[in-house]
């Protein structure tokens, strides 16, 4: 008798348990809006002369949607405008799950849309999911094998997921069909991963020509020339163009940050805080305040710096949390965690979100790095060797890859390697965190 009341206890329990987990499933499938409406701009984003239209052209596609569901143009359309919106205001958590909404519907309308198709892998991407990117974008690429912008995200994913060969071949096939700024952007940044400085620059600056002054294609890729210019040591050039750039594009976050970084190099702190600032309030990007906290470090506030830092800590675990919760769509931002905890000496939080980005993509270089520079900071020296020299497996010439592979040669007692790496690093007198160039030296001169 007892047994039996037992059995029916815990199959009582069973079936209650199992109307929690529906029921709460329900609630959070609950959550997803019929639709996601476009959300006010903030600081000079608001000022741009096509805001209004843009405001406009959303409102309108997202009354076509409820008029005419069954309908999949006006879904694919409304995804693109969030995306470019994201782009813009950096509001990837918000548009980027807007957009994929609106892809998944059509999709589920007609699985075989192109646009859709091209869509969902560009938004995978966006949001780090490479291994699923690249899959989609290799499978619309064998549906058709002569569009330019699915070897672009080939080109994307494959450098993600460190399949270097694949993205030269792609970003190869991508330039035969369409030479614009779209490619000459690619083959750009795959020279640089090669180690191809000179290559690189002149790659990129075909890809500013091809595009419009102005327009934030444009201007993106003049900043990425900008950056080019800072890794090779001319910051006078670096500067021009992040000059330009504000030009063109009034209050463009990325020229404003590039100006910050010319600064900090030079030593004007106060105007390297201005130029961060005031990126940080035009757009959502990460990078501004950790550029800014790395500001106040130089000025030796590190409790300043570390509460910015905890800042974005917990707005990426945040973010990383919203998306596990979320089937549709979630931002993978492991590497950048394990970043941010190296500078605040959280190195065993560093170490377990840098092994969770090693084990999604583990022939990346940056995850490589990454993953070597958190057992530096651990002291496991040994250990970042190994993960250093997969970093360096493209001989990349980046002077901060090199500098910390330097600087883990020499703890790791190769010296004759630790030496020309350093050298290598320092020669041209790059644009990289002081803290790091100090260290690169006093080691240098040690050996």
């Amino acid at each position: 008798m007892k047994k039996n009341i037992l059995y029916i206890a815990m199959v009582v329990f069973s079936i209650s348990m199992l109307f929690l987990i529906i029921y709460k499933y329900q609630q959070n499938a609950g959550n997803e809006p019929d639709n996601y409406v476009i959300l006010e701009r903030k600081g000079i984003a608001a000022k741009d002369p096509a805001w209004p239209q843009v405001k406009n052209q959303a409102v309108a596609l997202i009354e076509v949607i409820q008029n005419h569901p069954e309908d999949v143009k006006p879904k694919t359309k409304l995804a693109i405008l969030y995306i470019q919106e994201a782009r813009i205001t950096g509001n990837y958590t918000y548009y980027d799950k807007a957009a994929m909404k609106y892809v998944n519907d059509a999709l589920s309308i007609d699985s075989t849309d192109f646009d859709a198709m091209l869509l969902k892998s560009l938004l995978y991407l966006s949001q780090h999911h490479f291994a699923d990117g690249l899959e989609l974008a290799q499978k619309i690429k064998a549906i058709s094998p002569y569009n330019s912008y699915v070897y672009g995200l080939c080109v994307d994913g494959n450098v993600e997921m460190g399949n270097y060969k694949a993205a030269v071949d792609d970003a190869d096939k991508m330039l035969s069909i369409r030479p614009d700024i779209r490619s000459y952007s690619r083959a750009s940044y795959l020279r640089e991963i090669y180690g191809n400085y000179p290559g690189a620059i002149e790659a990129m600056k075909m890809a500013v020509d091809a595009g419009y002054p102005g327009e934030e294609a444009t201007e993106w890729a003049r900043i990425q020339l900008g950056h080019l210019y800072e890794n090779t040591g001319d910051l006078a050039n670096a500067e021009m163009h992040y000059t330009i750039a504000l030009q063109e594009r009034p209050g463009y976050a990325y020229a404003l940050a590039g100006l910050g970084r010319i600064a900090a190099a030079k030593k004007d702190y106060t105007k390297a805080v201005q130029y961060f600032q005031q990126a940080d309030t035009s757009v959502m990007d990460y990078s501004f305040k950790e550029a800014l906290a790395e500001v106040y470090r130089q000025q030796g506030n590190k409790s300043k710096a570390d509460a910015i830092e905890k800042g974005v800590i917990a707005a990426m675990t945040k973010d990383a949390e919203s998306g596990m919760k979320d089937a549709n769509i979630g931002h993978y931002v492991d590497k950048e965690l394990a970043y941010a905890y190296l500078n605040i000496n959280d190195v065993d939080d560093a170490e377990k979100h840098a092994l969770l980005e090693y084990n999604r993509r583990p022939d990346n270089i940056d995850v490589n790095e990454c993953l070597a520079w958190v057992y530096y900071s651990k002291g496991e020296y040994q250990k970042a060797v190994t993960y250093i020299k997969a970093a360096l497996k493209t001989n990349c010439k980046n002077p901060t890859l090199l500098c910390r592979a330097g600087l883990i040669y020499a703890k790791a007692g190769n010296k004759a390697l630790a030496k020309t790496t350093l050298q290598t690093a320092l020669q041209t007198n790059a644009n990289i965190t002081e803290h790091l160039k100090t260290e690169g030296k006093n080691i240098l001169q040690a050996l």
